[in-house]
């Protein structure tokens, strides 16, 4: 019995053809990609390009099943290519795309107007929206998808027959006033905020991202002392990222940040009324003894590399140390002038868990692991694997009738 038997008497003759001749694009080859490109190419398409800037990290083998230990570090989208050809069955032409699918260079809009339809398997919004105008501005199908947890949606969008992607509102990230981040954290989440958008974009990232106005910071306090010395304290640290060359640097942003700028901060008596006084980290005797013993040693990268383990203080420290290095001769490289946190970029995630929970201990606040810092640097619900393969199910009888109006 041929092996599309089943596939012709369960679509249809006109609809099974009008598949087999399909060309479509897929956007993502991440956990809802995964599961869709399986469905895509055992539901018999003709070809199928798959797009997807990023490679494989340890962390997506236990929810992205086309990966395994040996693929970390290659292309996500050659990798997931060359793993369904076990099962292309119906000899589906697969065309892989490594690159940014907002690069009008690498993908202009003539290139686009070859797909029948389009899939988006995205986690990221701004790719989303683009690839919505892109639908709508070609009149493609676009069939929309999204998880979080144990929620998913799929939408199929018609190009001005069909709410678009952005035609309702998208719930905006819940932000913390500026004074509370920079100068009275009280929950650990204030201390990422603080590690993450202002001390990272600071020192590596787009400094635009971290910056505030004197007028911003008037329309949350009417204390100038305290307005002065949140301008006075970014300007430092900006003059202090001028030292980045220097071998010392990573020392000189621990002082700054944990001893000089917290003894500043108790200069404003207003502040510690109601609050408890944070209490400055300084670098000497046992404290500093122990940071040397760890940067001594040449085997601690299981320090670096470990989620769940709640570091120490010297820790702490070691990690913020080695991590500031590593980011260092990464700008000094000049490979890259900027830097943007990733929570799957180990350098930029160790950096801001480390930061945090220095700024957390300093402020009497409970310090995370590295694990809890990622899910909520990175903004993250756990990925779950089964709505990742619900999700994608749904989405074969939603093209199908693509094909049937």
């Amino acid at each position: 019995m041929a092996k599309d038997t089943y596939l012709k008497k369960i679509l249809g003759k006109e609809s099974y053809e009008a598949v087999r001749a399909s060309k479509v694009l897929m956007v993502g080859a991440g956990g809802i990609g995964c599961e869709l490109l399986k469905d895509l190419v055992l539901s018999g398409f003709g070809e199928i390009h798959i797009i997807d800037l990023d490679t494989i990290t340890l962390s997506n083998l236990n929810r992205q099943f086309l990966f395994r230990k040996k693929d970390i570090d290659k292309s996500k989208s050659l990798t997931v290519t060359k793993a369904v050809q076990s099962f292309n069955y119906f000899q589906t032409r697969l065309v892989p795309h490594h690159g940014n699918v907002m690069n009008s260079s690498q993908f202009p809009i003539e290139w686009w107007n070859q797909f029948d339809y389009i899939f988006n398997a995205l986690d990221n919004l701004e790719a989303r929206r683009y690839v919505n105008k892109v639908a709508l501005f070609l009149h493609k199908p676009l069939m929309e998808s999204g998880t979080t947890g144990f929620h998913g949606q799929i939408q199929p969008i018609f190009p001005y027959s069909s709410e678009c992607f952005e035609c309702q509102v998208k719930e905006t990230p819940k932000t913390f006033p500026v004074c509370t981040i920079r100068s009275t954290p009280s929950q650990p989440v204030h201390c990422i905020v603080w590690a993450k958008e202002f001390l990272f974009n600071q020192l590596f990232g787009e400094t635009t991202e971290s910056e505030v106005s004197q007028a911003d910071l008037s329309k949350e306090t009417d204390d100038q002392e305290e307005i002065k010395r949140i301008i006075s304290e970014a300007n430092e640290l900006s003059a202090l990222k001028s030292m980045m060359d220097a071998k010392d640097f990573p020392i000189k942003l621990m002082k700054k940040i944990y001893q000089d700028d917290v003894e500043k901060s108790l200069n404003l008596e207003s502040l510690w009324k109601t609050r408890e006084k944070p209490k400055p980290l300084v670098l000497q005797g046992e404290l500093l003894s122990s940071l040397n013993a760890l940067l001594a040693k040449q085997s601690n990268d299981y320090l670096l590399n470990s989620d769940t383990k709640q570091w120490s203080i010297a820790e702490n420290l070691y990690v913020l140390y080695k991590s500031t290095e590593s980011l260092q001769n990464r700008v000094k490289s000049g490979k890259e002038a900027v830097i943007s946190f990733d929570k799957d970029d180990e350098d930029t995630l160790n950096f801001v868990a480390a930061a945090a929970n220095l700024r957390s201990h300093v402020f009497n606040i409970p310090i995370k692991t590295k694990f809890d810092i990622k899910q909520i640097a990175g903004n993250i619900i756990p990925a779950i694997a089964t709505t990742n393969a619900i999700i994608s199910g749904f989405f074969q009888p939603r093209s199908i009738d693509i094909h049937e109006g």
